[in-house]
């Protein structure tokens, strides 16, 4: 299905709606016949008069971001990714929340076996503390 959009306007977007592309018009040649186009992205494309009559084309609006088919420094548009104000520079740095990760070692420090001591087998430390339990529950 084609929508009629009229004659091309140079500086105007399109969208194609068969491909789901946007254009804009760059350029008309009256004596070749052919409207001069480019992409988002770049590509410089020509197509006849005759072809522009049959596509399924939209007006579309103009990208947030004009700059993707052209190649502009930051500083070009008049602003610049590092930005600050001397008030920024002053303020104070946050504090970072630094959290424990699951790997790290849980048992507090003091309790760690020391240099050369020999570790636990697993369920030791259990065993110790039945054996003292039922120790104090047998005592008068």
């Amino acid at each position: 299905m084609k929508t009629s959009v009229g004659s091309p306007i140079i500086g105007q977007w399109y969208s194609r709606t068969d491909k789901g592309e946007n254009f804009v018009v760059t350029g008309i040649d009256e004596e070749a016949g052919t409207i001069e186009i480019q992409s988002f992205d770049g590509d410089l494309d020509e197509l006849d008069r005759d072809v522009w009559w049959t596509l399924p084309l939209e007006l579309a609006e103009e990208p947030e971001d004009s700059t993707g088919p052209v190649e502009v420094e930051p500083d070009d548009l008049g602003y610049a990714e590092t930005a600050m104000s001397e008030a920024d520079w002053n303020e104070p740095l946050q504090p970072l929340k630094v959290e424990k990760e699951a790997w790290e070692y849980t048992t507090p420090v003091d309790e760690l076996p020391g240099e050369g001591a020999p570790l636990e087998e697993p369920g030791a430390r259990v065993r110790k503390n039945l054996s003292r339990q039922s120790k104090s529950d047998s005592a008068p």
